[in-house]
């Protein structure tokens, strides 16, 4: 506890109990110590009142029921402290607020609210409150933020942020005035429509174009044993060593595709016994494309035609004893 100072409290009670008309003169005389008239009864007025004095002019650390203290912490509650008003809104810069805290520094802080609560709500059994409520019993808004002339309004951080981490949940499902997103990813709503339309187009067209594949097996010996139907030989394995195919249809902005086909059952060089087969190389192209394939059969001089060219494993062109079973596919 602070050393109490008599001669100060001494002054301090004669200015505030002298007359108007004799305070001045009050304050100079005073209560001396050692008059034989005042210095008892100085000390026994300064005693009985000492603590009461202290409560009143701050000395020692306030506590539950004690006057708030400006510019120091108070003491440590045990019970609330209530502020109850009534005063009604105005239209004006002040009025209609139960307390007002306010900073006149630049740096701003006009007020701070620690706690130390645990996860929950005060919903929550038990309950743990925020630091901060604000609760409006009736109809009206239960808070209000304002930047007059800042560019952002604030910031809510949770921790170090990320995906697990909300900013705030709510049971109120209507659209927030305001808040009607029209950008994703920088993108606006017309964008992602016009995006998710142009994917959707380009979905459909390929599953189109799948649908309207076709496709024929070419066996070793030049034939084709089975086709979803369309395709026919031209040449296969007599002008050269590839395999020349009229698709049917112009092949011109059609997709192509070929592939070496397993098989573990079939006598190619016509010994005895089976030549299986489980690798190889093949590639395919249209026919005709200038300065790119020029095909050699006569017949497959024409946007029809397609040439596949079947190879061994080491790219070598296969023999009549080593023929490859093969698929081509045309789509679109």
């Amino acid at each position: 506890m602070t050393q109490f100072d008599e001669n100060a409290f001494t002054e301090a009670f004669n200015d505030t109990y002298a007359s108007d008309d004799e305070q001045a003169p009050r304050r100079r005389r005073g209560f001396r110590r050692g008059s034989r008239n005042g210095a008892g009864r100085t000390r026994a007025v300064i005693i009985g009142t000492g603590i009461a004095a202290m409560g009143i002019t701050g000395v020692v650390g306030a506590a539950t029921g004690d006057n708030l203290r400006e510019g120091v912490r108070n003491g440590t509650t045990t019970s609330e402290t209530e502020i109850v008003s009534n005063i009604a809104a105005t239209n004006g810069l002040k009025g209609g607020y139960s307390t007002r805290q306010s900073n006149l520094s630049n740096s701003g802080g006009g007020a701070i609210y620690g706690c130390r609560s645990t996860e929950g709500s005060s919903a929550s059994n038990p309950p743990k409150n925020p630091c901060v409520r604000a609760n409006n019993l009736s109809t009206g808004f239960a808070f209000e933020f304002n930047a007059t002339n800042g560019t952002t309004g604030g910031a809510i951080t949770v921790g170090s942020g990320g995906d697990t981490k909300k900013p705030f949940i709510t049971n109120a499902t209507g659209v927030a005035t305001g808040l009607n997103a029209d950008r994703v990813d920088g993108a606006s709503a017309t964008d992602i429509v016009a995006a998710s339309t142009t994917a959707a187009a380009a979905d459909a067209t390929q599953k189109a174009n799948a649908a309207k594949s076709r496709w024929a097996l070419v066996n070793e010996k030049g034939e084709i044993e089975e086709q979803s139907g369309g395709f026919k030989i031209i040449d296969c394995y007599v002008t050269n060593d590839n395999c020349y195919l009229d698709a049917g249809s112009d092949l011109k902005g059609k997709g192509m595709n070929s592939t070496i086909v397993l098989q573990n059952q079939v006598d190619v060089d016509g010994a005895a016994g089976a030549d299986p087969n489980f690798g190889g190389e093949v590639t395919v192209s249209r026919c005709q494309i200038p300065n790119v394939v020029e095909c050699a059969p006569a017949g497959a001089k024409n946007d029809n035609a397609l040439v596949v060219s079947p190879r061994n494993s080491d790219g070598t062109a296969t023999s009549a004893t080593t023929r490859k079973r093969f698929y081509v596919t045309v789509t679109g």
